[in-house]
């Protein structure tokens, strides 16, 4: 098992954002206390760049990208990467789609489903993108190639809904009820915690689950999670962070099942 810190802010707009790369760093090395596995950082550009056809930072994100692509060539097992804005998980899912193949699905918990595209997207943030990317739509530097199949994601814990999102949810590209695909890519956004759990996410939502509820959904994932990604801690205060240990334990659970499968 690998654990994989991608310290990237810019794929979130908000004024938290700034704090994404300390609480990376910070939630990483309490996952590698628990997995007992050292982080390896993956180096992510610090600067910002122009909006560029509806992408905030779009030429940061594709530097970014190419970092990841870097670390991602030869992994010695499953990868836990700690982001980051949620935009440090897309290639992950989308290495592990190329590897595992079209029956992969992935589990989204999130209290928004970034299923905007650039053309819906009301910010121009890639956060709010990246699991439409993994679908093959949207910009055309990012999007999965081969991309997840339509019905292969579950949206778990989302309850802020943009109406370009839900057009996608319509028309049946997630689900909410069930594990889909034969093997999972687990992605946790710490925003699916409710702000009185946790209070470090960088847009937290009201109404929102507990770590326990979250750690026991994760727990009973039916089939083998291949690969995980915990995003969007913007606090470095270890009182806080240490409130996800339990959560932590249970992503580390299934990816070292999951590996003996």
């Amino acid at each position: 098992m690998q654990i994989h810190a991608v310290p990237q802010r810019q794929g979130a707009l908000v004024d938290k954002a700034r704090l994404l790369p300390a609480g990376c760093l910070a939630l990483s090395r309490l996952a590698g206390d628990i997995a007992g596995v050292k982080p390896y950082v993956v180096p992510v550009s610090t600067g910002d760049s122009p909006a560029v056809d509806g992408v905030a930072n779009r030429a940061a994100l594709i530097v970014n990208r190419t970092a990841q692509l870097a670390a991602l060539e030869a992994p010695g097992g499953p990868v836990l990467t700690i982001g980051g804005d949620c935009g440090s998980d897309v290639v992950p899912i989308a290495v592990a789609r190329f590897r595992f193949g079209e029956n992969l699905g992935v589990a989204w918990f999130d209290a928004h489903p970034d299923l905007n595209t650039p053309s819906t997207s009301p910010s121009g943030a890639f956060h709010g993108m990246a699991l439409r990317v993994l679908f093959g739509e949207g910009d055309p530097e990012f999007v999965a190639s081969p991309a997840l199949r339509p019905g292969n994601a579950v949206l778990v814990g989302a309850r802020s809904i943009d109406e370009g999102e839900q057009a996608a949810i319509d028309r049946g590209l997630v689900s909410f009820d069930s594990f889909p695909g034969e093997q999972i890519y687990l992605h946790v956004d710490l925003d699916v915690l409710d702000p009185s759990e946790f209070g470090g996410a960088t847009y937290p939502e009201p109404n929102g689950l507990g770590i326990a509820e979250v750690a026991a959904a994760i727990d009973g994932i039916p089939v083998p999670v291949v690969g995980a990604g915990i995003t969007e801690c913007a606090t470095a205060d270890e009182a806080e962070i240490r409130k996800l240990a339990t959560l932590i334990e249970a992503v580390v659970g299934v990816l070292r099942r999951g590996a003996q499968d």
